[in-house]
């Protein structure tokens, strides 16, 4: 398993990945610093976790978007789920859960 040392809003995270996703990886943290940068700029800095909260949420948003798009074009309905992947996503999930409770604390 690689490891990947992260950039996002001033602090740094290491986290582990799998071998050959270390480019994949830093490019989503990229994408999450982005929407951080865009919070900021409209004054909305109050506190890691939230910045992280809403970076997520405008991120969601984002997809929420594409989805509705995809459905109104008519593009076929999204393939079954893939147990190896919803693991995966369960962990990194579990990973940024236990980052935002650690920021969370006094």
């Amino acid at each position: 398993m690689a490891q990947v040392t992260l950039r996002i809003s001033g602090y740094v995270y290491t986290v582990g990945c799998e071998d050959g996703q270390e480019g994949h990886l830093q490019a989503m943290a990229d994408e999450v610093e982005q929407r951080i940068t865009q919070i900021k700029a409209l004054g909305g800095q109050s506190g890691e976790a939230r910045l992280l909260l809403l970076a997520a949420l405008l991120m969601a948003d984002e997809l929420h978007d594409l989805k509705t798009e995809l459905a109104q074009a008519g593009a076929p309905a999204a393939p079954a789920p893939d147990p190896a992947l919803a693991k995966r996503l369960g962990r990194l999930a579990a990973r940024a859960e236990a980052i935002a409770e650690t920021l969370a604390r006094p």
